[in-house]
């Protein structure tokens, strides 16, 4: 009798191994995209797929002839527009190859925009809706808030200058409303993402433009009415979604998570080939947070762009033989313009030391994000990226009119003209202001030459796409300032053909240390498998990004250590909701849902 119950478990598995296979996901919760920096963050991010692991797992599901199905659930996750026109993409590979492809929502948004999970979801072939969701598509809007006003009545001066008009950021602590070209660029974008949005509902749900269009302002929809505008192509519940799929899969077809089924095929794949020490292959470098001095953080709260960290790893990759080529993400908003100087001397080292460097943004690559990336051999986006920014901002809040209010007195010794130039409780003098200024001229003249040498574009030129402008990649690779639109897949293509790499040569996030590289003293800062271990032991520490600090010029991002992308005043400026990382950052908080 056990004889023949374990002959019968082996025949059930070598059934299992051979029937077809219906692959699925969970995207509600969003993506990872950068391998976790420590136990922490992989512990927060243990039920978020890795993009680069989904976007391979949908590669070899596109080449599978087992896989006959794939069903997603989305709706309510937070990903950003980038990133989901990455997995639009390989879906639609998928799609093309003649598999089933469903995506289902519990709804699109519940009292809330779903303009986004609707967006992924229209790459599939099929597209259902629980009867009691509804599809929230409302249309694209740029909103921010000001604060001046209120300000002004607990009295807090903020004295802020920047290059140029664009360059926003201080904004919503200076202004009470947009400012015409604040407003022009918004409208820009807006527009801009909306035609991304309203091309993809007439392309797939078979409408004309303009009736997409018109969708936008008719929404937010019902379930029975959006089904009756054919924007899904059925109604129900998670049961009814898995049956129809199993129906039509056929008969035996087994369920398998897409992880599960990706890790299967790479193991597999690792397994069949022997060993070799010298494959050559293309180092990942991820650039993914504002930028600042220092190390990379590792945890969830404190994590972000380290210079010391970046370079090392580029300094590494570069002097690595086996390393053909450099795939750079960035995926940030800006920082510190020191910082960022740093990271785009080692890309301008690695391309002289005869390698490659290839750029692939994310969500956002903007100010300080763009920085790091405009030396590089190729730079790709996608149509959604956040990018440009080419610009600076600097300036301080002045809290004297607040602490007079409050009964607060200050007093200060100082040697030297300019000893309280950056505290909160003193305004610029006009000297003071005068060397504010020629600061942001030296980094701005000093960015923008950077930015005409590297993408080859006149004085005249670049003035019209730079002064502090954000544009999404479309626009951007329109005006020169990114090579081509593609995701991360497409950018490790062009950097394996760049180093002369077969198709399937592997990818690594670089550099890989291991315990002993961990533990044993570094020789020297040359010493690259040392000093690449701050990618796994950075400091932590660091303010959230958003809107940040008392501003002393940088490009964008978060504080540094102790503050010092912004100067001594950050803090107050952080409570005040400034940019904390420096003054080359992204304007704004920006949301497109």
């Amino acid at each position: 009798m056990a004889d023949a119950t374990l002959a019968g478990q082996f025949a059930r598995l070598r059934q299992h191994r051979k029937a077809p296979l219906i692959l699925e996901l969970d995207l509600t919760q969003g993506v990872a995209e950068e391998p976790p920096s420590g136990p922490l963050s992989a512990l927060l991010s243990l039920r978020k797929p890795r993009l680069p692991e989904v976007l391979d797992g949908l590669r070899r599901a596109r080449e599978d002839d087992r896989v006959r199905a794939l069903v997603v659930k989305v709706g309510g996750q937070r990903i950003g527009l980038a990133t989901i026109q990455e997995l639009r993409d390989a879906v639609a590979g998928v799609r093309d190859a003649g598999k089933l492809t469903v995506a289902w929502a519990e709804t699109f948004g519940e009292f809330s925009r779903g303009n986004l999970p609707y967006y992924l979801a229209t790459a599939f072939g099929r597209i259902w809706l629980q009867p009691s969701g509804s599809l929230g598509l409302t249309g694209v809007s740029v909103e921010q808030w000001f604060f001046r006003s209120a300000l002004d009545k607990i009295g807090i001066d903020f004295q802020a200058s920047q290059r140029h008009e664009y360059k926003t950021a201080a904004h919503p602590l200076t202004e009470r409303g947009f400012t015409a070209p604040a407003r022009e660029a918004s409208e820009h974008l807006a527009a801009s993402v909306a035609g991304q949005l309203t091309g993809a509902i007439a392309e797939r749900r078979g409408k004309s433009p303009g009736d997409a269009r018109a969708l936008l302002d008719r929404g937010p929809f019902l379930s029975h009415e959006a089904r009756a505008e054919g924007l899904v192509d059925a109604l129900g519940y998670r049961d009814e979604v898995y049956a129809a799929v199993r129906k039509e899969a056929g008969p035996g077809a087994v369920l398998l998570y897409l992880s599960r089924y990706q890790r299967s095929r790479a193991l597999a794949e690792r397994a069949r080939a022997l060993p070799n020490p010298r494959e050559r292959f293309v180092a990942v470098i991820y650039a993914a947070g504002p930028i600042r001095q220092g190390r990379s953080g590792r945890g969830p709260l404190s994590g972000g762009v380290g210079s010391d960290t970046v370079t090392a790893a580029l300094r590494a990759a570069a002097s690595d033989e086996r390393a053909r080529a450099i795939l750079l993400r960035v995926n940030s908003p800006g920082g510190s313009y020191t910082a960022s100087d740093s990271i785009w001397r080692e890309v301008v080292r690695a391309r002289k030391a005869g390698k490659p460097v290839v750029v692939s943004m994310g969500d956002v690559a903007a100010s300080g994000g763009y920085y790091i990336a405009m030396a590089a051999d190729v730079i790709m986006a996608q149509p959604g990226t956040l990018t440009g920014s080419i610009g600076v901002l600097a300036g301080k809040p002045v809290v004297r009119d607040l602490f007079a209010r409050a009964g607060v007195t200050t007093d200060s010794v100082a040697e030297g003209a300019h000893g309280t130039m950056f505290a909160p409780t003193h305004p610029f003098s006009d000297e003071e202001w005068d060397k504010v200024n020629a600061w942001l001229d030296h980094i701005y003249r000093d960015f923008t030459g950077k930015v005409a040498s590297s993408r080859r574009l006149s004085a005249e030129r670049l003035d019209g796409i730079a002064r502090g402008r954000v544009w999404t990649g479309e626009d951007a690779a329109a005006n020169g300032l990114v090579d081509a639109l593609g995701g991360f897949a497409a950018a490790a293509e062009m950097a394996r053909r760049m180093g002369g790499l077969p198709a399937g040569a592997p990818l690594r996030v670089f550099p890989r240390i291991g315990p002993v590289e961990r533990l044993r003293p570094h020789e020297s800062s040359e010493d690259h498998r040392g000093a690449a271990a701050s990618l796994a032991r950075g400091l932590p520490g660091g303010l959230g990004s958003g809107l940040a600090t008392a501003l002393t010029p940088g490009l964008g991002g978060g504080p540094g250590i102790a503050g010092q992308d912004w100067g001594p005043a950050w803090r107050i400026a952080a409570h005040l909701g400034l940019p904390p990382y420096g003054p080359l950052t992204l304007p704004g908080h920006w949301s497109i849902g």
